[in-house]
């Protein structure tokens, strides 16, 4: 006899693969787990149209249309710009993220700063040039090379993640600076060093680190006229979501040295085509949307998922839903 719920990931979205652990606690609550590639349409379609749960970073409206006993698609990532989330609510679905401090802040966090100390340093530049044998070259190279030690930081988005961010970046001497328009409340950035600006005068630091959700507000945040407002010697560092910057402005900003550089873990589309401008910069450190990477923290998004997908199943709402205003297809409590 078959389970009464069947959950469904999307393996080749979603990405590790499916473990003992996940199928034997959904069996506890009388579910199946059911994992199948997304590249064949058709076949997708017949596994998901009797899923009560669908587990993936991506679904477009016609997933969620094919879905009618769907109560929740939950991703295991912090962003969940790659659902429809308008098609969800208006279908009763609920979308659920994974806002887990356990994994993602501390990860972006440390990479983020990373990318920002490798620009500070030139290290792209100086390791080819040492590497190539080209010692003196490198050593005229350094030059110029500002301080990290004293200088700012701006952060544009203070979240979890952007607060963070600050309160490392004070441990190398950065003054920090930000822009959140959905923090009004200055102690809570003042609580992590961070003194709230508008945005042009956050763009005005000598390093910008980018932090917002990807939302209709935050689309090509940074561009052409971003970019007049930053400092030729400033650095721009995104490990957020490539579509917050309009990348080819981003390009015309680099080829007239308008910014010294970049450091970007996302980009507008990924992968990074070979034939980016991007790719051939010595001054830009590209790298493949790895930030919240790491064999630690990869072991938490698949756990948070069941445990989410299991709350919902026993008739409770999960603890981040992100369309609260939704009405869930089945009713559920706190």
């Amino acid at each position: 006899m078959g389970k009464k719920y069947k959950v469904v990931k999307l393996s080749k979205i979603l990405g590790s693969a499916v473990t003992t652990w996940q199928r034997e606690e959904l069996a506890k609550v009388d579910a199946e787990l059911i994992e199948i590639s997304d590249g064949n349409k058709s076949e997708l379609v017949e596994t998901i149209k009797d899923a009560h749960i669908i587990l993936s970073g991506m679904a477009p409206r016609w997933i969620i249309e094919a879905a009618p006993k769907c109560m929740a698609i939950i991703t295991g990532n912090v962003g969940f710009d790659g659902i429809d989330v308008v098609a969800a609510t208006e279908n009763n679905i609920l979308v659920v993220n994974n806002p887990s401090f356990e994994w993602c802040v501390e990860e972006v966090s440390n990479h983020a700063l990373t990318l920002l100390l490798a620009c500070a340093k030139k290290v792209k530049m100086l390791d080819r040039l040492v590497s190539q044998g080209r010692w003196t070259e490198a050593k005229q190279a350094q030059t110029p090379m500002g301080s990290v030690y004293g200088q700012t930081l701006g952060i544009i988005g203070c979240g979890a993640i952007g607060r963070m961010v600050a309160r490392k970046a004070r441990c190398f001497g950065l003054n920090v600076i930000g822009y959140d328009p959905y923090m009004p409340e200055s102690y809570v950035a003042r609580e992590n060093g961070i003194s709230l600006m508008r945005l042009g005068l956050t763009l005005k630091a000598d390093y910008v680190s980018l932090h917002p959700d990807l939302n209709e507000k935050s689309f090509h945040l940074i561009d052409d006229g971003a970019f007049e407002h930053m400092k030729s010697s400033a650095y721009l560092i995104n490990t957020s979501r490539g579509k917050v910057v309009d990348e080819a402005a981003l390009i015309r900003a680099l080829r007239e040295k308008r910014i010294a550089g970049a450091g970007l873990d996302v980009f507008e589309d990924e992968p990074l085509s070979k034939d980016s401008p991007l790719t051939t910069m010595e001054n830009v450190i590209v790298l493949p949307h790895s930030s919240s990477y790491s064999d630690e923290s990869f072991k938490k998004p698949p756990i948070n998922t069941i445990r989410e997908a299991c709350r919902i199943l026993t008739g409770k709402l999960p603890l981040n839903a992100v369309n609260k205003p939704v009405s869930p297809r089945a009713e559920l409590v706190n």
